[in-house]
C-alpha cells in the first residue's frame, strides 16, 4: 500500500498508523503507546490500526518516551474515500 493510497483512507479517530514494538516489547503506534493485553490480544505486528482515543500515560517507566496511551484501537478501515 503506498502512502498516498494511505492517505485516502478514512481516517475516524485520532491517529491512523503501522503498529510497531520497540525494544523494551511495548507496543506503539506512532507516538502513542497501547495497551498491551489489547495489543497481544487481538492484533500482530504490523496491523494498520485507527487509533480512536489516547489518554495520559500513567506508568513512570514509559511516560518519556510515550506521554500519550491508548487502550481504544482497532484494525483501521481500508475503504477508499468516494
Amino acid at each position: 500500500m503506498t502512502k498516498s493510497s494511505q492517505e485516502k483512507m478514512l481516517q475516524k479517530g485520532v491517529y491512523t498508523g503501522i503498529m510497531e514494538k520497540d525494544e523494551n516489547n511495548n507496543f506503539f503506534c506512532g507516538e502513542y503507546l497501547l495497551d498491551y493485553k489489547m495489543a497481544i490480544s487481538n492484533h500482530t505486528l504490523g496491523d494498520y490500526i485507527t487509533i480512536k482515543s489516547i489518554i495520559e500515560n500513567p506508568s513512570d517507566i514509559s511516560h518519556n518516551k510515550y506521554p500519550k496511551k491508548s487502550k481504544n484501537f482497532d484494525k483501521a478501515n481500508n475503504k477508499p474515500q468516494q
